[in-house]
Formats: structure tokens, sequence, C-alpha cells
């Protein structure tokens, strides 16, 4: 695939070349600004001043003067307003031809005939086209805006987008929201839809779009006209919501309807079999939860051991995600049945651990089951394997997954409530759970065995996707060899302006994925750190809640573990339930930041409640705190994920460290601080375990909601 500056040149519309952001002129010029901060001939607050006022109103990429003054090089000039005031003038065209095509419509259905209403139907869908263009042209053009603030803020301490956005977008005269948010389609949207409507074969009824609001109307064009309007207000479904969990990145730019869509590697089983892997792994992680204490006290040890026996899980995936994901880039079925193979080990090793009375075989079973961990797999496979067109609906399978796995787990252990014995070996509620798991991954690997189908890599070194992404990351980070969208001035001298410019030129080098851990993190500005440390604050606590769950019960409420197990499953449940809230209704009604700092502030609120600090500890007190707690952290997880899906890095979308592992990583070493928390907490006595562990919550939740204040108007 061609590089990103190429395809969005060649993704231009010609007669528009002159209305599209000019992205070299503002990168030369923060390369200008910078030169002079570092010579001391200008200050920061200039720097801010100057640049926002390139971005607000046309300035000329020749002399730098305004287009009043500098009428030679009027076609070089355009900025925000200019973007927004040709956008005004193409959307009053077309409201022109629709009206004109009402008229026809009004006489047509005084006379009706059907070639005429066919003839009506094509030129409202021309129309249609043409509202497609434009959008497309909005949002090549507030791809372009986003690239240079981050590349200005990573050039001059991430302060601009924070200054720019605070100062523009909440002006009752924004223009900035106008490319960003509200860009005043929804009339023509409605128009069009309603007129097609109309002119549909409905067999004699009478009925319009307004008296059947949930019939969908059979018109691809419309469908891609609501999908582009989607893109660029931000508004969002569950299906999309959802899939933005998985942090498995889409294309920045919208795909022309007529590009093809290789999907010559896809194999349906195989992405059952990757969905399969994800929630028996889910499963495996939480089954032993509610049990995990008591199998601790028959083997001798402490009741609070079960934080190491549930975190050694997380300790050995720590450093199986990344080999897996450097596995992945060479096969997706050998990882998966070295994974089977570890899984069905870990599993038998766990069980057997009672009638051999060691605590260390439980553990090393557990660390066995932690290194066969393949979810970098299961997503990078979607991420290179699952067409375009499909690889949201994948990415939801994913995370419903993995949350349906998370219910499941604890509502087996709930079940697996027998106790008996075949040649020496002890079936019971402590080590079923194990046998259960083994046998599950001895069917899932010779399920695999039979039905997996390895990709072709031939294909995938023909299309070499990864420099397409690799592309996306020169603009941000190192800069183009090309304009990222080019006025028809700057075509004329393109190469003369390079020669010149040989600093801003992008080394093949930048083009590729991130080659270490290193130099992923180097790619993340401080509003994505923010929303990793977020990531890892929601992830710290949930564990806390869920490891500890089975101990603290049983000390306060003398809970069985059928209870805990139902009531870890019924949390477990509210996951999908939350999200098609989230994801349908909340995250349409307010910006996703508004919903990120809320979210956190009710996590704060679910820890603070679950203190016992004076009154005796009640049931009730500790399962609305939780509830709430889980609740709030499932609201927050989503709403970060989709916001940092969208902010990251997209040099981090594909290879080894990609933002996935990078995620994954996080959430990780959140679990593992957690059980280790919890199990050292526990020497000081269970009677302390709940305030001791809580306490470390506490304050990572104060911080996340004092970074996100900070870098609230850069989450945009």
């Amino acid at each position: 695939m061609v590089a990103f500056g190429k395809k969005l040149k060649e993704r231009q519309i010609q007669e528009w070349q002159g209305y599209y952001i000019n992205y070299k002129l503002m990168k030369k010029r923060v390369k200008y600004y910078a030169q002079q901060i570092q010579l001391g001939t200008q200050d920061r607050r200039h720097v801010l001043k100057d640049f926002s006022r390139m971005l607000d109103i046309q300035v000329c990429s020749r002399c730098g003067f305004s287009v009043n003054i500098c009428f030679k090089h009027f076609l070089a000039t355009i900025q925000i307003e200019k973007i927004v005031l040709f956008l005004l003038e193409q959307q009053g065209i077309l409201a022109s031809r629709i009206a004109k095509l009402g008229e026809q419509h009004g006489a047509i259905q005084q006379e009706p005939h059907i070639s005429k209403i066919s003839e009506l139907r094509e030129a409202y869908r021309a129309v249609g086209l043409e509202l497609l263009k434009l959008l497309n042209f909005v949002e090549m053009n507030a791809v372009g805006l986003r690239k240079i603030l981050k590349k200005f803020d990573k050039r001059f301490g991430y302060r601009f987008t924070d200054y720019y956005v605070k100062t523009r977008a909440n002006h009752p005269y924004s223009q900035l929201q106008q490319v960003f948010k509200h860009v005043g389609f929804g009339a023509v949207v409605g128009s069009l839809s309603r007129n097609l409507h109309d002119l549909q074969d409905r067999q004699g009824s009478y009925l319009s779009i307004y008296d059947q609001p949930t019939l969908p109307l059979q018109d691809p064009v419309i469908d891609s006209i609501r999908a582009a309007v989607d893109r660029l207000t931000n508004s969002t479904n569950f299906l999309n919501f959802l899939g933005m969990h998985a942090l498995i990145m889409q294309e920045e730019l919208p795909a022309p309807a007529d590009e093809p869509i290789d999907d010559q590697r896809y194999h349906f089983m195989s992405l059952s079999l990757n969905l399969a892997n994800t929630f028996l792994y889910m499963v495996n992680t939480y089954i032993i939860v509610p049990t995990a204490d008591d199998y601790s006290m028959s083997l001798g040890a402490a009741p609070t051991v079960c934080g190491i026996v549930i975190g050694a899980m997380a300790v050995a995936q720590v450093f199986s995600s990344v080999y897996f994901s450097a596995w992945s880039n060479k096969s997706y079925f050998r990882p998966l049945v070295f994974s089977s193979i570890v899984l069905f080990l870990g599993n038998a090793m766990y069980a057997l651990a009672y009638d051999f009375n060691s605590i260390w075989i439980l553990l090393i079973g557990r660390l066995l089951c932690g290194f066969g961990s393949a979810r970098a797999v299961n997503r990078r496979y979607i991420s290179d394997c699952v067409p375009l067109k499909i690889r949201m609906q994948a990415s939801a399978g994913f995370v419903s997954a993995s949350a349906l796995g998370m219910a499941c787990g604890p509502a087996l252990a709930g079940l697996l409530q027998i106790n008996f014995k075949i040649f020496r070996i002890t079936f019971n509620q402590d080590t079923l759970p194990g046998w259960v798991m083994t046998i599950a991954w001895l069917i899932y690997l010779i399920w695999l065995w039979l039905t997996f189908k390895e990709p072709s890599r031939d294909i995938e070194d023909n299309q070499t996707p990864h420099p397409s992404h690799a592309a996306d990351n020169s603009a941000l980070e190192k800069g183009l060899k090309q304009p990222l969208l080019i006025s028809s001035v700057d075509t004329v001298d393109e190469d003369a302006d390079q020669d010149n410019d040989d600093s801003e030129e992008a080394p093949e080098d930048s083009r590729l994925p991130a080659t270490s851990i290193g130099s992923a993190y180097r790619l993340l500005t401080p509003s994505v750190k923010v929303q990793l440390l977020i990531y890892f604050m929601l992830k710290y606590a949930m564990e806390i809640l869920l490891s500890e769950s089975s101990v603290i019960t049983t000390y306060y409420f003398k809970w069985s573990t059928s209870t805990v197990s139902i009531f870890l499953a019924c949390l477990g449940l509210t996951v999908l339930p939350v999200n098609i809230i989230v994801g349908s209704y909340i995250s349409n009604m307010f910006e996703d930041r508004q919903i990120l700092l809320a979210s956190e502030i009710m996590v704060f609120i679910g820890i603070l409640f679950s203190f016992h600090i004076i009154f005796p500890y009640s049931e009730p007190q500790y399962i609305c705190s939780g509830l709430l707690m889980f609740v709030s952290a499932e609201v927050l997880e989503g709403v970060n994920l989709s916001l940092l899906s969208r902010v990251m890095s997209s040099r981090l979308s594909r290879g080894t460290y990609n933002g996935g592992l990078l995620s994954t990583e996080a959430g990780t070493l959140a679990r593992v601080i957690a059980d280790a928390t919890i199990t050292l907490a526990g020497y000081m006595g269970v009677s302390r375990l709940l305030n001791i562990t809580l306490l470390p919550s506490l304050f990572i939740c104060i911080a996340s909601i004092f970074a996100t204040c900070y870098t609230y108007n850069s989450l945009y």
C-alpha cells in the first residue's frame, strides 16, 4: 500500500485542491518556531498566538501575510476559516439542488410515472454522493488538523492543543466545532432520507419515514453518509463503541466506496477459534477466584496467599504478551497450539497440587497458565486477517468473549460443589476448576488442529500493510517527504521545498512500527500516558475487588463459595448491559472526556464507601460500593479505550510493540501489583486487609483525576 501522504493526495478532489488545509506550510512553521525559540528571538506565548492565528485565518504560504493583503498567492492560503466557509457554500449548493428536486417531486406526486420516479430517485442519490464527497473533504481536513496539533505538542511540550482547544472549542463562534463536531449536515441528510424513502415502492402504503422511524432505509448512499457523519461527530453505536475496546485501530482516512477490500487471508473458523481462545482464557483466569483462598488454606498457606495464586497468572502474562506478539509476526497457528498445550499442562498441575499437597505445584501451574496467554495473537489476527468491513464486528466479538468469560468463570466455579475420588485423585470444589479447564483446553487443541487455517504470508508481503500504517507514523512523528495535504501552489515547487527542508523528510525507519517497549513508550504523548494511568488504576481497583472478595466476604459475612460465585458472576454480567447504555446513549450525549472524568469520580466514590471505618461492615455496604466501583470502572474502561484508540500514535497500530500490547501490559501490571498487595497486606491480619488494600486504589484514583484535569483540553 502507498505511503500516507501519497494516499491522501490521491484521495483529494481535484477541483477542491485549493480548499484543503496546508499541512506542509504548518509543518515548516513548527520547525521555524522551534528555531526561533532556541535562538531566543521569540517566546512561547508569541508562538502560541501566532500559530493559533495561522490556523484561524487565511495566511499565505509564500509571504506569511493574510489573504486580504496578498492576493497573488490566494490559492495557498487555506486554513480553518476558509474550510468552514467553503463547507457552508457547498452545503448551500446542495440545499438548492434538493429544493429544485423537491419541486419535481411535488409534480410527480400529482402525476406519478415510473420512469420519472426512477430518474428522480437517481438524482437524489447523485446529491447524496456529492454530500458524501463533502463529508470526506471535511474528514480529511480534520485528520490533518489533528496531526498538526499533535506535531506541535510533540515539539513544544504538549501545551498547544490544550491552549487552542480551551480557547476555541467552547467559544460561541467556534469554527473548530464546525470541523470536528457540529458540521451541520443533519438537515441535508434528513431531507435526502425522507425523499428517497417517499420514492420507494411501498405498494400503496402512505406511511412516511416519521411513522416508522425504526424502519431501515434500503439505500447504501444514505448508510454511507450516516457512517461518515458519525465519524465526524464522534457519535457511535454499541457495536462500534464495544469494538474500540479491543484497541484494534481502524483506518484514519475514509476509504473510497469503490476501493476493493482484500479478504483472501480471512477464514471464519480461524476467527472463531481466536475468539474461543479469548473466552476460555478469561474463564481460566476467573474460575479459581471464589475458591483460591480455600485451596491455599488446604495446602497449609494463609488465605491471603490467594493473591499470589491469582496473580501468578498475571505475572507470567507480562512476559508472554511480548513473545506471543512477536511470534504472531510469523505465524498464528503455532503460537495458538503452544498456548493450548501450556494451558493444558498448567491446569493439570493446578488440579494435582491438592493430592501432592504442594503450594509450589499450584503456583507453577498458574504460572504456566499465564505463559499460555495468547491474547496478543487473538488481537493481531483480527487486525491483520479480518477484512475492514467486518473488523469492527470482530473487535466487538473479542471484547464480548472476554466479558462473557469473566462472568462464566465464577459462575462455573459455583456449580462445581462436589467431592469424590478416582484412583486417588481428588475432585472437589478446589481442584475441579483445574480439571474442567484441562479438558476444555484439550478439546480446544483438537478443534484447533483440525480446523485452523494459517493465513498466507505471501499475500501479506504483497499487500505490505505495515508501511501503510507506518506512513501515518512519519506524519505525526517525523514529517513526510510530501505535504500531507497539498495546495496547487505547493505542487509547483514541491521538489525545491524538499531540497531546502531536508530535516523534515521522513527516514524510512520512521515509517516502521516501534521496535521495543522503550521506542513505543516514546511515541506516547502525555495525554495518552494519562489514559494508560487511568487504565492501570481501574484494573488495579477491579482486581482488588475481585481477588479479595472471597476472603473479605468469608471474614465479614461468612459467605459460602456459591454465594461468592453468584456475586462475582453478577458483576461480570453487568459488562455488556453497561456498554450498551454507554455506547448507544451516553457517548452520544456527552464528550468522551466528560464521561471519562465523571466515571473516575464515581470510581473514587465507590472506593471511598468501601472502607470499614466506624460502623459495623454490612452486606449492603459491601455490595453497593462494590457494584458502584465495578460498574463505574467498566464505564471508564470503555470510554478510556475508545478515546485511546483515536488519539494513540498510528505507529502503534501494528508490529510487536503495538498499542494493544501497551494497554495489556499496563492492565496486567496493575493486576500483578494488586494481587501482591493483597498477599502482603494479609501479613497484618485479615481484619485490616480491606482498608489496607483500598488505600492504594484511593491514592491512584485521586492521582488519575488530577492528571485528567491537567490534560483535559488535549483529550480532543
